[in-house]
């Protein structure tokens, strides 16, 4: 049985409402102040064949084990600096680099747990990497409930798609936990009910079977961590899939005001008595500016040449870029290095000739800052918007996973943007969200 056009559009409006009776939301501070808003879905499906996504897989994989091997290497030996491949400024005055993390080995030297590498497709075909995310990168939740409730209201969709089955993330999560956990328990640690993400925490606590903690549910006694249960006995923690940004995760160590992290954690962690994920430290290899740099980071560490290709990047730290990014502004996209969530991102012709000239003295007086980007032709996707297709730019969030190899999630999230002079995808600027359907054979 085949879905109609309308069916689909009329089941659309059904799935919304079920994702916001599960709290299927996506939370932002704006001005100092909580919002809390729908993650809009749409129900029409990115397909992505089964030889093109192998090739993605392939580049992932290889990415991703370079990363690895740079945050490695970066908090102990150095030799990437010293053998001038990657800039030293680049690495010492990123935001993401923390002092705290030399000569500090995580548990069977995994650094990126889990990445989320963010990429578009050209009109051409071709794919391109925006960005790589080995922080705190979220939303693998958010395709796989859209799709157990697309598979509920719309069964017949997925008659003979051949579309692989998406729901093994958790089991793909709960191999990472375990791969590197120290001896105890696993949790997952939230900042709270008002996170933009909570929703992501509870929902992969119940599918791994991770508890979902707080700072006031762990403690850390005799160089081990423990999880304080509801009768005040103390059980141990031997893996912390932490939802909590670097500076917040222990008081002691990093953010003296932090209400959320716990304290000594990472010395127990630094001791290797218990594994982080992510590592801490990681926003040195996320870095937009270190993004530069992946492709020679490939060639470096793996011997390999880059199977996925950045987009044509400038850095403005240098010269010869910096003399090509003034004269082509116009066609240029420029990104602050230390913004997310879309912030930070100008077009070059959307700018005033005020405001161009201001900008420019901006870059030159802080070259670090700024990258510059080609801006790439996004292929279109069609989205149902008031009851028809319309074309739309859209990106895909790609999720790999890392234990005794890299595995690459067989889906991921396509977030879309709603405005349709709008090259920016992202949920914080309005944008909605996809399943991605990644074919068997």
């Amino acid at each position: 049985m085949t879905v109609t056009e309308e069916e689909l559009c009329r089941h659309s409006d059904s799935v919304n409402e079920q994702l916001a009776r599960y709290g299927v939301r996506f939370g932002i501070y704006r001005n100092g102040e909580f919002h809390e808003q729908l993650f809009p879905f749409d129900v029409i499906p990115r397909v992505i064949g089964h030889e093109e996504f192998s090739c993605l897989e392939r580049g992932l994989k290889q990415r991703v084990s370079a990363l690895n091997e740079f945050l490695k290497d970066i908090y102990s030996e150095r030799k990437i600096i010293s053998d001038g491949v990657v800039a030293e400024e680049f690495i010492y005055s990123g935001s993401g680099y923390l002092a705290q993390c030399d000569g500090v080995s995580p548990p069977k030297g995994i650094y990126a747990h889990i990445s989320g590498i963010d990429l578009v497709q050209g009109k051409n075909g071709s794919w391109y990497v925006l960005e790589d995310n080995l922080r705190i990168p979220s939303g693998a939740s958010y395709p796989m409930i859209a799709r157990e409730l697309c598979m509920r209201s719309i069964p017949s969709e997925f008659e003979g798609n051949m579309a692989e089955d998406n729901r093994d993330y958790p089991e793909l999560l709960r191999r990472t936990m375990d791969f590197v956990n120290t001896g105890g328990h696993s949790v997952i640690l939230t900042p709270g009910r008002l996170n933009a993400a909570y929703f992501e925490h509870s929902y992969f606590a119940e599918r791994t079977g991770a508890r979902l903690v707080t700072c006031d549910d762990l403690t850390v006694e005799n160089d081990k961590l423990y999880f304080i249960d509801y009768s005040g006995r103390k059980e141990k923690v031997g893996a912390v899939y932490r939802r909590i940004s670097d500076e917040y995760i222990d008081p002691v160590n990093f953010n003296r005001a932090s209400l959320i992290g716990i304290p000594h954690i990472f010395d127990i962690y630094r001791k290797g008595n218990v594994a982080l994920i992510n590592a801490p430290g990681n926003g040195a290899a996320d870095d937009k500016g270190i993004y530069y740099f992946v492709p020679r980071m490939i060639k470096y560490y793996l011997d390999e040449e880059p199977i996925l290709q950045n987009a044509p990047t400038y850095l403005p730290y240098y010269e010869g870029d910096m003399k090509y990014v003034l004269e082509n502004f116009d066609s240029l996209v420029i990104k602050d290095v230390a913004e997310a969530g879309g912030y930070g991102v100008v077009f070059g012709n959307k700018l005033s000739s005020q405001e161009k000239d201001n900008f420019k003295s901006m870059l030159k007086a802080e070259p670090r800052r700024f990258i510059a980007q080609e801006v790439i032709d996004f292929r279109d996707i069609d989205i149902y918007e008031e009851g028809r297709r319309v074309p739309r730019k859209a990106d895909f969030r790609a999720f790999v996973l890392m234990s005794d190899e890299p595995v690459v999630w067989k889906s991921g999230l396509t977030r879309f943007s709603r405005n349709p002079d709008s090259f920016i995808v992202n949920s914080s600027q309005g944008g909605g969200f996809k399943d991605t359907w990644v074919i068997s054979k």
